[in-house]
Formats: structure tokens, sequence, C-alpha cells
């Protein structure tokens, strides 16, 4: 039998599923996504993976990607995904088996698709060229994370604090050729996220609003 929950956290339960629905109806259709017209940039997908706690709070799935020497995107805040395979038949499925790889989770075995986002590309030179398609997710039972050699750790963030006016603001980042840059990013805790993720997150984020 589920454990009662109180007053206050089933009403934050209703809070949460609604902003969840209110996502829903922001986002596109996950069959939409179709693959970038031009044959030099590379497709990749990505779940942003949302989970509602026993107390009834809305929490965001990050991961924190492992070190590798020439990557460009070494140990940085990201969403599980990656880049499209040939045998993958939708970029949907490649956001589904990316996770799946990367952190042990089957989003379909355990939630389900809300739709889709917009596309994001890489704007620096610098980086290889890519068009990631980012789909979002809900949890609605106990997954656990099985983390792979491409993951140093993963955790969940409280959407109210993603929402709080400090975390956003300007930071100072190391490059991964050792310049330094200033960037909008998201900041919680030890972690700041930005670059490609920071921008899907806030795309995200004002689908809320």
């Amino acid at each position: 039998m589920p454990a009662a929950r109180s007053r206050s956290s089933g009403g934050r339960s209703v809070a949460a599923l609604d902003i969840l629905a209110r996502i829903e109806r922001a986002l596109a259709p996950a069959s939409a996504a179709a693959a970038a017209p031009d044959a030099h940039v590379r497709d990749a997908a990505v779940a942003a993976i949302f989970r509602i706690t026993p107390g009834g709070a809305l929490e965001h799935l990050m991961i924190e990607r492992a070190s590798y020497a020439g990557d460009p995107w070494s140990g940085h805040i990201a969403f599980p995904g990656g880049r499209r395979e040939p045998h993958d038949p939708t970029l949907l499925d490649t956001a589904l088996r990316e996770t799946r790889e990367e952190i042990g989770v089957d989003i379909l075995a355990s939630g389900r698709v809300l739709g889709a986002l917009e596309r994001v590309n890489p704007v620096s030179p610098a980086l290889p060229p890519l068009s990631i398609a980012p789909f979002v997710a809900i949890l609605t039972r106990d997954a656990p994370l099985v983390l792979s050699d491409e993951v140093a750790g993963a955790f969940w963030v409280p959407l109210s604090a993603l929402q709080h006016v400090d975390v956003s603001r300007d930071v100072d980042v190391t490059l991964s050729n050792g310049a330094t840059r200033t960037v909008r990013a998201f900041v919680h805790g030890r972690y700041t996220i930005w670059g490609l993720t920071e921008r899907i997150l806030r795309d995200l984020l004002s689908r809320i609003s």
C-alpha cells in the first residue's frame, strides 16, 4: 500500500503535475524531430528528465561527464545523450538509447516522453558540427541510476532551485584549450551549468513561465 501523504505534499504533487502539463503543452511532438538538413552536421539527442519526489516536489536530472583528454565537453554538467548512430531509427531513439547506456534508465519502461524542445547547435567553430535535439521526459516510477564510464556523477536538482533568480548569472569558465571566458550559467552548489546545456535548460524553463 502506498505511504499516506500529507495534505501539503498532495498539494505540491498537484502543482508539479500542473507544471508538467504546461511544459507538455508547450513542446513539439517527439515525432517532429527530424534529421538535420545539412549532411556535414551530425545529429545528436539528449533527454531532459523530471521526477516528482515523495514530498511532491519536481526535480530535474543532470549528469557530470567524465573527464577525457581531447573531449571539448569533458567534465561538463549535461543531460544524458549523445550522437545519433546509423541503427537509431529516429532522434528520439537516440535519446532513449543514450540514456540507457549512460545512466541505466529505460525512460519508456519507467515513465514517458512529453515532447521535444527546439534544436541547439554549437556556436563556437572550435566545437564539432552537431545539431542537438532535446527531448523532455517524466519518470513515474523509481529508476535506479547505473552510471557508465562516460558519466562521473549524476544528481537531481529541485526545479525551484533552478528558477531562483540568483541561480542564473555570469561566471568565468575555463575552456578545453585553457582559455577563460565569461558565460551565462546556472550555478547550483558546486555545479556550473553552461554552454549548450544552459541554452537547453533556459528554453525548458521558459516553457513554465
